[in-house]
């Protein structure tokens, strides 16, 4: 193993010979990492925190510390990561809250640009990128494959959908539509479907068509919700990205940004 003097690593920590632990990090006694991840220097690991392989860590990173939450009291509660996230500087993942199910987690295969703050009980998939300074909110759930852009914060027990992207400035207070394309105009809004990230993922042109037809129908039909919905199944191709939207709104809480 590849550890600089300066690093401080408590007795109980799990480490294997494959990773590299930069200057002056400081790691809890409860902390395991998994195969070949890198701390570049400065980075804070505590709590009980699972880390999976190949993630790299930049300086200033603090994660698995304690919630910004009055109500937490110690509670021995945890942080999960997966496999192959980049975290750069200044990052901070709180560790969760007995009474949001006790697990901040954040998956596979991640990008967390500076700056940016994964609150207590938040749940992130993997592919999502997170650009400099989002923040998420404790209670925050980001699906597969979402772009959170720069500078936006997203409230409390918000859900993000698969392939959704958030321009930047945006202030997320409902929960963003899945294959969406969200930004500010003042107000956050939809402006249809993210057809170049979705072109991008291998899409075809058959669904992403379908997806810019229902957006249409949610946003710029003079409907309400359910008509909407209505003239979505009337109209709009029977694909499973349809019917995954389709659940999407009717299971959320918070109400959903159109």
């Amino acid at each position: 193993m590849s550890v600089h003097p300066s690093a401080v690593i408590a007795e109980g920590a799990r480490i294997p010979k494959s990773c590299t632990i930069g200057p002056y990090c400081t790691i809890g006694p409860e902390v395991e990492l998994g195969e070949d991840c890198t701390l570049i220097s400065h980075v804070v690991l505590d709590g009980r925190t699972r880390i999976g392989a190949r993630n790299i860590f930049y300086p200033f990173g603090s994660i698995g510390l304690a919630p910004q939450d009055l109500k937490y009291n110690g509670e021995p509660t945890q942080t999960e990561i997966g496999d192959g996230n980049t975290i750069r500087e200044c990052v901070t993942i709180s560790r969760g809250t007995t009474g949001g199910g006790g697990v901040t987690r954040l998956g596979s295969g991640n990008l967390l640009m500076a700056y940016v703050h994964i609150g207590h009980d938040s749940h992130v998939g993997s592919h999502c990128i997170l650009a400099n300074n989002a923040t998420l909110a404790g209670h925050v759930t980001v699906e597969d494959y979402a772009v959170v852009g720069a500078l936006c914060p997203v409230h409390q027990f918000c859900r993000i959908g698969r392939h959704a992207f958030i321009g930047p400035y945006s202030v997320i207070k409902q929960d963003v539509l899945p294959y969406s394309l969200t930004s500010h105009k003042p107000e956050s809004a939809v402006f249809g479907a993210n057809s170049i990230g979705l072109e991008r993922r291998g899409f075809d042109k058959t669904t992403v068509e379908a997806l810019q037809t229902a957006f249409r129908l949610l946003t710029r039909a003079g409907l309400n919700t359910s008509q909407a919905i209505d003239r979505i199944r009337a109209d709009v191709p029977a694909l499973s990205e349809i019917e995954e939207l389709i659940a999407f709104i009717r299971a959320s809480e918070r109400g959903i940004i159109k």
